[in-house]
């Protein structure tokens, strides 16, 4: 059987966090809200965007109705602007040219909404370089729930024996966890090192080079 790399997008494949950031405070100014420092949003990042913009709001501000006005913003500005900051991670590139040459399917699993996923992985990826491309839906859980790494199981009919998750933080460790496989952490991401170790990575790297060499030994 083949085997399957899943990885998270923002944090692992691609540095999006001055996107984020930035989008993010277009958002509170907007509203009348203070902004926040580039480093507050390496922790208000990783479950979606709703939680994102509840993290970042005054706690007085942290209601449906104002989070859903907020989020909005967001999204109008960021689907403008969202390849302004962005950009893949050293060898992440050749990591993946390397895998697609080598037969192994790829997918990403991301928390972030899916019109954005799919749209940040066409522009910086080339056509073809992932079997499967998932980001946050409405209608589905997001990560650390396992729903989107089992559907991504389902569409590339991959063992979990055979699948390798990838990610930069706590969310993508529980998520292995939660869908059990296997878990490699990246410490090139938003998150310390010390936040995959606590939360049960089965390995961790520190540069895509060595993602290589964990698949070539499983």
């Amino acid at each position: 059987m083949k085997k399957l790399v899943i990885f998270d997008l923002d944090g692992t494949l691609l540095d999006t966090l001055g996107d984020l950031a930035a989008s993010t405070n277009h958002a509170l100014k907007h509203f009348g809200y203070k902004e926040h420092d580039y480093e507050a949003y390496r922790y208000f990042t990783g479950d979606g965007i709703t939680k994102l913009i509840e993290r970042a709001l005054p706690p007085d501000a942290r209601y449906e109705e104002k989070i859903t006005q907020v989020r909005a913003e967001f999204i109008s500005y960021y689907q403008a602007h969202k390849t302004e900051l962005t950009h893949p991670y050293p060898g992440i590139c050749d990591l993946l040219n390397t895998l697609h040459h080598e037969g192994i399917m790829l997918a990403v699993a991301s928390n972030k909404f899916h019109e954005a996923t799919r749209e940040l992985i066409h522009f910086y990826f080339e056509n073809g370089t992932f079997d499967v491309v998932l980001g946050q839906r409405q209608d589905r859980p997001t990560k650390p729930h396992p729903a989107i790494v089992n559907e991504i199981l389902e569409i590339t009919e991959t063992e979990k024996e055979y699948a390798l998750y990838v990610g930069d933080s706590e969310i993508d460790m529980q998520t292995a966890i939660n869908s059990g496989i296997e878990s490699v952490g990246v410490t090139w991401g938003f998150r310390p090192r010390s936040e995959l170790e606590t939360n049960g990575a089965n390995h961790i790297v520190c540069h895509p080079t060595e993602i290589l060499d964990l698949i070539k030994q499983c």
